[in-house]
């Protein structure tokens, strides 16, 4: 017997599933809670996960739906359709249906993000990623450096674990325009939220000194590796009230995995990749631009369609395959299949992903990186010190590691700006933390797998200097 029944079929007299529910006040009233059906009658999931994702390699303890997500076959089924559309009569798709359907996929997002207002739509870009949203805002801020609008030496700031792309992307755009870039050093593992609000501020105090003003703030929400929640809102309200100029969120992880309201978080930018927890198809993310800000930002393919606002540049770059933008309403028809809607996801996820992480911290005989409460769908668990993990290249390769000789897919943490007890012996200090995810496909059986690997990797005297030697 299939547990996961699928949902019941509409009946004839059911509501145009195109057209929103209306409150009172005639404004659109999202959905966010799943079908209409009484809680007490809700089946936990509408939906067939083993069939959704029959498409993911057997066999693999999938712990990674960080780094690349997972798209269920029903909305791999809707963007196949869109892929055919345009084969079948491509000027008609482009000229008929392309912008139609963006339009429609940002109308659908909306909700999601925080934003009420039916005009807020000019205010969302759909973009391939994240770092295509950097790469937007970064030349942005490069250009006024060049155009005098900053003075050369004025401040880029950045947390210590933003992503690589966008730290790449700083130096390759700001910097190289004439700003001095200062990173706010993060310690790891973290005990509160207080850890990075007080450098965050020692930090911004440094850029303001000597004559020099913070232009730009580049705040992750989540950070990646390691991971952590930031308390994002109170670092923009922090910038605001040290009169930072603009604040860019790269929020990569976050819809999906933590609520996510652009207008209550108040940054300039704020961008979040849908292909990662939002179960849309590679590659998709939208670019949210605070009012009177989206008019001055640019696509860095530049088309035809050039300064008639970013939605739609990003939506006529030429040629290519802009399926996975357009399939955000069957993404969420996904989520509103199973309980309480995409926050029923984000609460379940994060509890199983504690629970699993104090597991295979406790197994190994270590600690978890942040407190649950700093922690979403994924969480960094530390890994026995005897595994000596002694950079980021031993990382790497324990990596590979599980993955060729175990079957578990799990990204691996060198921490090289680790707190260090006073006393605490090398042999046994903690130097990397597997960063595990849970989605809705996963089971404990694959966090069991995880265990036991490093549980056999530790009593058969493991040590990753023998990747070293045997790679050489």
């Amino acid at each position: 017997m299939d547990p996961y029944p699928p949902p019941p079929k509409p009946s004839s007299s059911a509501p145009d599933e195109d057209q929103p529910s209306s409150s009172a006040n005639g404004h659109s009233k999202p959905d966010l809670n799943g079908p209409l059906l009484p809680l007490s009658k809700r089946p936990k999931h509408g939906v067939c996960v083993a069939s959704e994702f029959v498409h993911h390699e057997t066999g693999v303890a999938r712990l990674n739906n960080g780094s690349f997500g997972s798209c269920p076959a029903s909305v791999l089924q809707a963007q196949e359709k869109f892929q055919r559309l345009f084969l079948a009569q491509p000027d008609k798709f482009y000229f008929d249906t392309l912008q139609p359907a963006l339009e429609k996929s940002r109308r659908a997002l909306m909700p999601f993000i925080g934003l009420k207002d039916a005009e807020s739509t000019e205010e969302v870009a759909l973009v391939d990623n994240a770092t295509t949203a950097a790469a937007i805002v970064l030349q942005h801020m490069a250009w006024q450096f060049t155009e005098g609008t900053f003075h050369k030496g004025d401040v880029v700031l950045m947390l210590h674990y933003a992503y690589g792309a966008v730290k790449k992307s700083i130096h390759a755009y700001v910097a190289r325009a004439g700003a001095q870039v200062i990173e706010v050093p993060l310690p790891f593992p973290l005990s509160s939220p207080d850890d990075i609000i007080c450098e965050f501020r020692n930090s911004l105090r440094l850029g303001n000194s000597n004559g020099r003003r913070v232009r730009l703030a580049v705040i992750d929400h989540i950070t990646s590796m390691p991971c952590v929640v930031v308390p994002v809102r109170e670092l923009v309200q922090i910038c605001r009230e040290e009169g930072v100029d603009q604040v860019f969120v790269d929020a990569a992880h976050a819809i999906g995995n933590v609520e996510v309201d652009v207008e209550a978080i108040g940054a300039d930018f704020y961008t979040s990749n849908l292909h990662k927890w939002f179960f849309c198809p590679p590659a998709v993310a939208f670019l949210h631009s605070r009012k009177g800000r989206a008019n001055s930002l640019h696509h860095p393919v530049v088309s035809h369609e050039y300064g008639n606002g970013l939605p739609m540049e990003s939506g006529w770059i030429g040629t290519r395959d802009y399926s996975s933008h357009l399939v955000v309403p069957e993404a969420i028809d996904f989520v509103n299949k199973f309980e309480g809607g995409i926050e029923g996801i984000r609460k379940r996820n994060h509890e199983k992903v504690v629970e699993m992480g104090r597991m295979l911290a406790q197994a190994w005989g270590t600690d978890l990186g942040a407190p649950p409460e700093m922690s979403c769908s994924m969480v960094m668990v530390g890994l026995p010190g005897c595994l000596a993990i002694q950079s980021d290249s031993d990382a790497m390769k324990l990596r590979a590691h599980l993955r060729e000789e175990y079957k578990v897919e799990v990204p691996i943490y060198y921490n090289s700006r680790r707190r260090v007890e006073a006393g605490e012996a090398e042999p046994t200090c903690v130097t990397g933390y597997a960063r595990i995810s849970h989605q809705v496909y996963n089971v404990e059986a694959e966090y069991f797998r995880l265990r036991d690997a490093v549980i056999k990797l530790v009593n058969d005297g493991f040590k990753c200097a023998m990747l070293r030697s045997t790679s050489q």
